[in-house]
């Protein structure tokens, strides 16, 4: 997003309680107007009773929930300006394409005319005009999440929810949909709200993610920062792969690993602090990649994993350490488990964490 924009929806400290588990505690959030938010976490973290909750299927416990600056807390879901698009389609066999499309107008007694034009609009802005007249068994899966899509779109509301709509499509397709999606959030400027569990999903798409974790909300952020910048430990291992190496807060240093030591972070490390250093795997440099600002250490191959443009390596340092480097391909494919090789990394790269 270029600017920061107005508030269209908050959640004042939101707890849902489902007998002795908390799903969500005390979550504040604030989800900007026309952004493309993605709440991300593990199953059971809460997001998607924190997504049910914005539609108004779940009442909260404790707290509020506001839509466009409105107390919505206690509405029904039919009486908020809100639409969802599920994982499974839902869709009515009985009717074709447009009918599916036009539901929601229908029983909101909009006339015939604007119907047929904001359905036709609707059909358009997911390619699928020319299959107004299939029924949806006609339909492959990719088409039918397209017409679930529309029919929610259509209503034009103030904030669409997706809760994992993509879950059930195959890889491919799974991408080509995150690209069509991030388009048409684009092209209609309505607030996008999605629920996924697939990190780079949420990357690939979002404005701002949402980390979640035990109902809890772990760090908020454009996908860039918070994947270089994780506000802690659980976030680092969550988004991305990272290596996640034991560390310990030494007069100026951290000594990690028992192998390397990096200056001592700023910020509230006290000396003798049990903390853990992330290094991502394709911050590790091999041989002769590295120069004389890098930390270096001898390393044993123990898996070689070619993926075309990268190779994934599998490294022991000894004792329990064990790396993952991802290497340009032409500067992996020619170990072999059991090589031994200088492996390392720039002092500026590691990041000192604190336990989540």
């Amino acid at each position: 997003m270029s600017s920061v924009n107005a508030s269209i929806a908050e959640l004042r400290g939101v707890t849902k309680r489902f007998g002795a588990t908390t799903a969500v505690d005390g979550v504040d959030l604030s989800i900007a107007a026309g952004e493309f938010l993605s709440i991300l976490g593990p199953s059971g973290c809460g997001k998607t009773t924190m997504l049910r909750m914005l539609a108004g299927f779940v009442m909260p416990d404790e707290g509020s929930i506001l839509l466009a600056g409105d107390d919505v807390t206690r509405v029904p879901p039919y009486r908020r300006d809100v639409n969802t698009v599920f994982q499974s389609f839902a869709l009515f066999q009985h009717r074709d394409v447009a009918g599916n499309v036009a539901f929601g107008l229908e029983r909101r007694k909009v006339p015939r005319p604007e119907v047929a034009r904001r359905v036709a609009d609707a059909l358009r802005l997911v390619h699928l005009e020319d299959r107004a007249r299939a029924k949806p068994s006609e339909l492959s899966g990719g088409q039918q999440q397209r017409v679930a899509l529309a029919r929610a779109l259509v209503n034009m509301p103030t904030v669409l929810l997706l809760d994992e709509p993509l879950g059930a499509l195959d890889l491919k397709l799974r991408r080509a949909m995150q690209a069509e999606l991030k388009t048409i959030h684009k092209e209609v400027g309505l607030t996008f709200v999605f629920v996924t569990h697939d990190q780079e999903e949420a990357m690939a798409m979002s404005d701002r993610i949402v980390v979640m974790h035990a109902g809890r909300v772990q760090q908020i952020g454009r996908p860039v920062d918070v994947y270089h910048h994780p506000a802690n430990e659980f976030v680092a291992g969550f988004v991305g792969t990272t290596n996640l190496l034991p560390g310990e807060v030494r007069g100026d240093d951290v000594l990690v690993a028992g192998t390397w030591r990096l200056p001592r972070p700023g910020g509230a490390f006290a000396a003798g602090q049990q903390v853990t250093v992330s290094i991502r795997p394709e911050q590790l440099l091999l041989e002769s990649a590295l120069d004389d600002g890098c930390l270096r250490a001898r390393a044993t191959v123990t898996d070689v994993i070619f993926l075309g443009p990268v190779t994934h390596l599998g490294l022991h340092l000894g004792g329990d350490v064990r790396l993952v480097a991802t290497v340009p391909a032409d500067g992996g494919t020619a170990l072999r488990a059991g090589d031994v090789v200088e492996v390392g990394w720039r002092r500026d790269a590691g990041l000192v964490l604190a336990g989540a």
